[in-house]
């Protein structure tokens, strides 16, 4: 007979702040490393390891239930995968996946070359790359001009800080040439002398455009654009023409776009229209016109354009819609397409530039996802399009612009086998509190009984103007083939039914997201599809912040809830300008520093603020120490207070990855027995047989 472990418990360590003549308590603070993101404190480490010794102590039991649940979702997954090669130029590009491997391998051939893997060149080999790593991720990829300089950018410890290196495709050999800490794509000029990228400065905020000449030392790189707001974030790109060079900046609701030639780097730049305050817009050239996609009018956004030489001087081309949210807008030579949603689902219409006449493609289901896929080439006569469901999955083919004709190159292909016709999908509305209507995204079997008796997942996320669309995915069905329904709740905050959608959730109106998604599931249960304390539920970062609020206002609603890395203590972050995002985060959030009616407001919902004495459903809660988006402190204090707090003997498991960041861990293989591992704690709350 063993001893049951016993939780670990953080100490408490007075610690007081007063803003606006309120005094906020944080016993907890102390689980902040000082010298963060370097984390050495031994207070902090022996606590963190604590945890995870007790979290695996639990778990170690449901091991069995976790190797099944991998095992299964791993044969859902073709192990030895290939993408459909695209061509870009003079090469013919595609990655793939090998029996067993973590990591893709990818691949170019040039056009006209014999098919038969002869010519085939390995131009990032991944599975070489991240070989003795514990964490591994590629970033940017970018090549040059002439076909012959491969630009990449590497993660291996998670903090998103990525180092780029060069490769001489021609040879084999890596240039000399290291740049560090980049955070954005990277854009050859137009001669393939020199690199333009967006570098992370110590407070991991892109403020700057640089250009890297190659052969010289990363440290001399030229600014050629800082921003000053420290809220704002730049960014880089090129037109679809490839023309220009587009250095972007904005927050979360303003935006500014500047174009240089893509031959003059460091030659004049055109700043298309001067910042408004919450005017967003984006620009693409086309011909020497502007098209730029922009909500100066009306929320779900409008196209308009201007000359170049004229930039700001804007005239409309498609006007704005109460139903339709224009998301996307990308220019070809002889045509253009707009993406969007209506009543919340997917549009894609091929258009023409004279008469911005439309052709509307038609998808097959009720409820989909679908939109361009890989289209890298500005000259084209056939478009790639991708489409998939909750039943279907993902499919990838080629629309002929000519006749329409649609040649399918690629389904997903599920190797233990799925068959659609055993499975149910249905969109739902299911009034909130407030009357507004949530749509609701349900899969379950066929034979799913509707009285109440069966367990249901719920996903939502409602942030950040977000969507969660309802496409396909193999882990869930893990749960539906063992008699779940799996849900996902469009709830305001996301821009699932527009960027209105999107205002309605956020800043003063903030509350009406955790509402949604409570009065979702209520309404589930009305309608017969579970009962309360049947409801297993999950999110991550903002949507782990969601999981904070509904297990303080509704916890005996979930069987089991699961918060990764959840962004949980969110009044001491808004309140903390010296963190990675938090300037940038006020125009979601409020500032809680100038305005006390916004620190009363977040102190009102941050679930790390409101943790009472009530008992709480069980849950797991995850963290990444190298995290820089939530930082690995705020689930820690969470879990901490709650230990200290709640009144039940429900399970209650924190696991740090000591050697990740945000994502989790990272390899396809690695990340999914986390999924399995999620599911087991779930399988197990709920007590249903594995």
């Amino acid at each position: 007979m063993t001893d049951t472990p016993q939780p670990p418990i953080a100490a408490q360590r007075p610690h007081e702040t007063v803003h606006h003549n309120r005094t906020l308590s944080d016993p907890w603070a102390w689980l902040r490393d000082p010298g963060y993101p370097d984390v050495k404190d031994a207070d902090v480490l022996a606590y963190l390891t604590a945890e995870n010794g007790y979290f695996e102590a639990h778990m170690a039991a449901r091991k069995p239930l976790t190797d099944r649940l991998f095992e299964e979702m791993k044969a859902r997954i073709k192990e030895e995968d290939k993408s459909v090669p695209q061509k870009d130029g003079a090469y013919l590009y595609w990655s793939t996946f090998e029996t067993g491997e973590q990591y893709r391998r990818h691949w170019r051939r040039a056009v006209g070359a014999p098919d038969d893997g002869s010519a085939d060149e390995c131009i990032v080999d991944e599975p070489a790359l991240a070989e003795e790593k514990d964490y591994f991720r590629l970033g940017a990829v970018a090549i040059s001009n002439d076909d012959r300089l491969l630009a990449y950018a590497i993660d291996d410890n998670g903090s998103e800080r990525y180092t780029v290196r060069i490769k001489d495709l021609a040879t084999g050999d890596i240039l000399p040439d290291v740049i560090p800490d980049v955070l954005s794509a990277l854009v050859w000029t137009k001669d393939d002398s020199a690199l333009i990228y967006a570098p992370a400065n110590a407070q991991w905020r892109t403020d700057s455009a640089k250009l890297h000449r190659l052969g010289t030392d990363a440290s001399a790189d030229l600014v050629l654009y800082r921003e000053e707001d420290e809220g704002f974030r730049v960014s880089v790109g090129l037109t679809s023409a490839e023309n220009w060079i587009v250095i972007a900046t904005g927050d979360h609701v303003t935006s500014e776009v500047r174009l240089v030639p893509a031959g003059d780097p460091t030659g004049p730049q055109i700043l298309v229209s001067a910042r408004v305050p919450e005017r967003e817009y984006d620009a693409d050239e086309h011909d020497g016109w502007l098209y730029i996609r922009t909500n100066d009018t009306h929320p779900n956004f409008r196209l308009v354009r201007a000359r170049i030489e004229t930039p700001d001087q804007w005239e409309e081309v498609l006007p704005a819609s109460d139903h339709f949210y224009l998301t996307d807008v990308s220019l070809f030579k002889g045509f253009y397409v707009t993406e969007g949603r209506e009543d919340g689902l997917d549009q894609v219409e091929i258009r023409d530039y004279a008469t911005n006449g439309a052709k509307r493609l038609d998808f097959p289901e009720a409820s989909y996802v679908a939109g361009l896929d890989d289209n890298p080439e500005y000259d084209v006569t056939r478009l790639r399009l991708s489409y998939e469901s909750m039943v279907s999955p993902e499919t990838i083919f080629d629309y002929t612009l000519a006749d329409g004709r649609r040649e399918i190159l690629k389904v997903q292909e599920i190797p233990s086998g799925f068959d659609p016709s055993l499975y149910a999908t249905t969109r739902l509305l299911i009034p909130a509190r407030d009357g507004t209507s949530i749509p609701v995204s349900i899969l379950h079997r066929r034979d799913y009984p509707m009285d109440g008796s069966r367990p249901l997942y719920l996903y939502g996320y409602g942030a950040y103007g977000i969507a969660v669309e309802p496409g396909f995915g193999t882990g869930r069905l893990s749960l539906v083939d063992r008699g779940f329904a799996y849900a996902i709740a469009h709830i305001r905050g996301g821009d699932d039914l527009g960027q209105q959608w999107y205002k309605d959730g956020k800043l003063e109106k903030r509350t009406n997201t955790f509402n949604d998604f409570v009065d979702v599931a209520k309404g589930l249960i009305a309608l017969g599809y579970t009962s309360a304390g049947k409801i297993a539920t999950s999110g991550g970062s903002a949507g782990g912040e969601l999981m904070g609020a509904i297990v303080n206002s509704d916890p005996a609603l979930w069987g089991a809830v699961v918060a990764h890395v959840p962004f949980v203590d969110v009044l001491n972050t808004m309140l903390d300008e010296t963190l990675p995002l938090t300037p940038g985060e006020w125009p979601e959030w409020g500032n809680p520093i100038e305005d006390p009616a916004a620190y009363d407001l977040i102190a009102s919902y941050s679930p790390y603020d409101n943790v009472t004495a009530q008992a709480y459903p069980p849950m797991l809660v995850t963290a990444g120490l190298n995290d820089p988006r939530v930082t690995y402190w705020e689930p820690a204090k969470w879990v901490a207070r709650l230990r200290a707090t709640k009144t039940d003997d429900n399970l209650l498991l924190l696991k740090t990855n000591m050697e990740a960041g945000h994502g989790g861990k990272s390899g396809r293989w690695e990340s999914l027995r986390e999924t399995a591992e999620e599911f087991a704690f779930i399988l197990w709350q709920l007590g249903v047989e594995g």
